[in-house]
């Protein structure tokens, strides 16, 4: 089979897959205007606002990059029962994102990340959220809804994405790793650094450079440094991961399985805005690993993917045909 082939088969096949999305999901607000004078009451500009708008961030992000890939997204989170929370759904029920895992909680806020802009450049954030962890009870009710899932659906991979809200825990962790064992479904995990070491028997593990150094506590100099890899091997042990996968920014993505172990550099593009980019990485990866795909081909999409959204500006999901096209002419024809 050509390679052309292959992949355009490998694209056609994300359409069948069901990906369940496990992490901290939020709402970003924009609101954009013209500055045109300085408050009296304090130096700072008044913004008038001409627009207003709210997308899905957080794991929510992921699950946009999942159905923008034609595959099924299910997100599995905790928002608050408030307004924003309303308005979450409302935009995941308008994007086909099922949030059949979602709880409404009347103890906790849904997380809002608030961006004022004027005159195209960004003044101010206001962020608002609840980052304690679920209590036992809740906790308790968010396993057995993933679970139930699990057991009645077809489910191809199982996404964690964490960002420190309170919404992953150690236990959950555990608990759905192990189910997803025994019912033969991979694994993924986007880290961030409080449950960094709790992805044990994940199948693939994907941190940035930053989370590597912070959750392994090795300051290795650069990425070619012997300290770099001697970081992945203690990583890969205390995990006892199948795949560690690196993004490493501007150097392109480091992965290594236990056959396989390589680089591979970023494309020469015009970077405008890396936001989101990991959340794209970790949705091509994780499709491609569902569909058995090898080390080369997780890594060769999941970099090509991450670089094209840096192209534009703000956080935006991958375009398939693109990604398609892209990755057709990145490599030689059979």
């Amino acid at each position: 089979m050509s390679i052309k082939r292959q992949i355009n088969e490998l694209f056609e096949s994300f359409t069948a897959l069901n990906a369940l999305i496990i992490g901290d999901v939020m709402v970003d607000s924009y609101f954009s205007g013209k500055v045109e004078r300085i408050s009296p009451e304090a130096p700072v500009p008044i913004v008038s606002v001409t627009s207003e708008e709210n997308r899905l961030g957080g794991a929510a992000n992921v699950a946009l990059n999942i159905r923008a890939l034609e595959a099924t997204p299910i997100i599995c989170s905790v928002i608050g029962d408030d307004i924003h929370g309303d308005i979450f759904l409302k935009l995941c029920k308008k994007e086909g994102i099922r949030t059949d895992g979602v709880i409404k909680d009347k103890n906790r806020i849904t997380t809002v990340k608030t961006r004022i802009i004027g005159n195209n450049h960004q003044l101010l954030r206001v962020d608002s959220e609840k980052i304690q962890d679920l209590d036992d009870s809740l906790n308790r009710d968010f396993f057995e809804k993933i679970s139930a899932i699990i057991e009645n659906e077809k489910i191809d991979v199982i996404i964690f994405e964490d960002y420190d809200k309170g919404v992953i825990s150690e236990q959950l962790i555990e608990k759905i790793i192990s189910l997803a064992i025994k019912k033969k479904i991979p694994t993924t995990a986007d880290p961030k650094k409080k449950n960094f070491l709790s992805y044990k028997n994940i199948t693939l593990f994907k941190p940035n450079l930053k989370e590597l150094r912070e959750g392994i506590k090795i300051d290795f100099e650069n990425t070619r440094d012997d300290l770099f890899k001697e970081s992945i091997k203690v990583l890969k042990k205390t995990l006892k991961a199948d795949i560690i996968f690196i993004t490493l920014s501007d150097e392109g993505v480091y992965f290594k399985s236990d056959s396989e172990e390589f680089r591979i550099p970023a494309h020469l593009r015009n970077i405008s805005d890396v936001s989101g980019a990991g959340d794209t990485v970790i949705s091509v990866a994780s499709l491609c690993l569902a569909l058995e795909q090898d080390g080369h081909m997780i890594a060769f999409l999941s970099n090509l993917a991450g670089g094209l959204v840096c192209e534009k500006v703000g956080v935006v999901p991958i375009e398939k045909d693109v990604l398609l096209q892209e990755a057709i002419s990145s490599i030689k024809i059979d």
